[in-house]
């Protein structure tokens, strides 16, 4: 258990750090975990950060723990400064009563335009009418003129965190009926016309069954495992297009490979798969459906300052014994498939 002072406040005894931020930016870490001791490693180091984790009690790592943190003897909470936990969500995690966090939220507003950037590219058939530029060919596409933009369908999003809320709203300007799909329950905000929660007992086929376009914004779990294969497939519209921006496993490949081949799904926009690089013999990459992008987002110009307030808004919650942003729980453990 976290060490509790004579205020009633959790107390902060010993800090190591190994972000790559500044000194400025160190200097307001280590004032806001005052008077704490506060130790900065290389990420390399591998001899200093052993040392360090001898009398830490919180860490804020630039990257996922590993075996080191686990068996720390005094280190009871972890800020991982970055979007997936996917890997720190280990039952080891739970049985030793860490916590852990993350800067989940922190490129929402990107991620979300990226999502866009397939809808849109996808839908008005970019790779065609590029190739017609390269040919300098002023032709039109065959049936271009019955394609339909994205006013007016239905917008499905799976997971509502702040990547799914920022996909609603950008759905809503797009004048899109918004659905979406969350494990917690979370109540309709004004950008979501139909909000659909599992732990209130309702399924995701709503969803599947309506949507012209699927946006994947859910964590990686032993449930979302696979979430989309075959039989969700077979659900979607033929007109459909799916987008993953959460983790490649959340859908089942080779079930999304034969929906493209048999035209059961209209094409799908990818930044994340399975095995990452994305092997160069995998067909995805020669499906004419499917736009690719190698799992890297542009950035936001203030994404280091949200990490940094997250963190800072961490601490105090910490001290004052509050929920912290982020936070692991044992519904996000992901047991890797072999």
């Amino acid at each position: 258990m976290p060490t509790v002072g004579s205020t009633g406040r959790r107390e902060i005894l010993s800090v190591l750090a190994t972000v790559p931020y500044d000194r400025a930016e160190l200097d307001e870490l280590r004032e806001a975990v005052a008077p704490a001791r506060f130790t900065w490693c290389a990420v390399g180091d591998v001899e200093a950060i052993s040392a360090a984790l001898q009398e830490a009690d919180v860490a804020i790592i630039a990257g996922d723990l590993d075996d080191r943190f686990i068996s720390a003897p005094k280190l009871k909470w972890v800020h991982c400064d970055h979007s997936g936990l996917t890997k720190s969500a280990r039952p080891e995690v739970f049985e030793k009563g860490l916590t852990v966090t993350g800067s989940a939220g922190r490129s929402a507003a990107a991620l979300a335009q990226h999502a866009f950037y397939f809808a849109l590219a996808l839908t008005y058939d970019a790779k065609q009418l590029i190739a017609k530029q390269a040919e300098h060919a002023w032709r039109a596409i065959p049936n271009y003129e019955n394609k339909l933009g994205l006013a007016g369908k239905t917008l499905g999003i799976v997971g509502y965190g702040q990547t799914g809320v920022e996909m609603a709203a950008l759905g809503k300007a797009f004048q899109m009926r918004v659905i979406a799909y969350n494990r917690s329950v979370v109540e309709a905000p004004k950008n979501v016309d139909l909000m659909l929660c599992s732990e209130r007992g309702e399924t995701i086929a709503p969803l599947i069954e309506q949507s012209d376009v699927i946006m994947l914004a859910t964590q990686l779990t032993d449930v979302t495992y696979h979430m989309f294969s075959a039989p969700q497939f077979s659900k979607m519209k033929n007109s459909a297009l799916i987008i993953n921006m959460a983790r490649g496993p959340v859908i089942d490949e080779v079930a999304l490979i034969a929906a493209l081949e048999s035209g059961e799904i209209a094409g799908a926009g990818l930044d994340v798969f399975s095995k990452e690089p994305l092997p160069t013999d995998s067909p995805l990459w020669d499906q004419p459906n499917v736009l690719i992008t190698p799992h890297m987002t542009p950035g936001l110009p203030d994404k280091r300052r949200r990490s940094i307030n997250m963190i800072l808004d961490n601490i105090s919650r910490y001290r004052e014994g509050r929920p912290l942003l982020n936070a692991l729980s044992q519904k996000d453990i992901f047991t890797p498939k072999v």
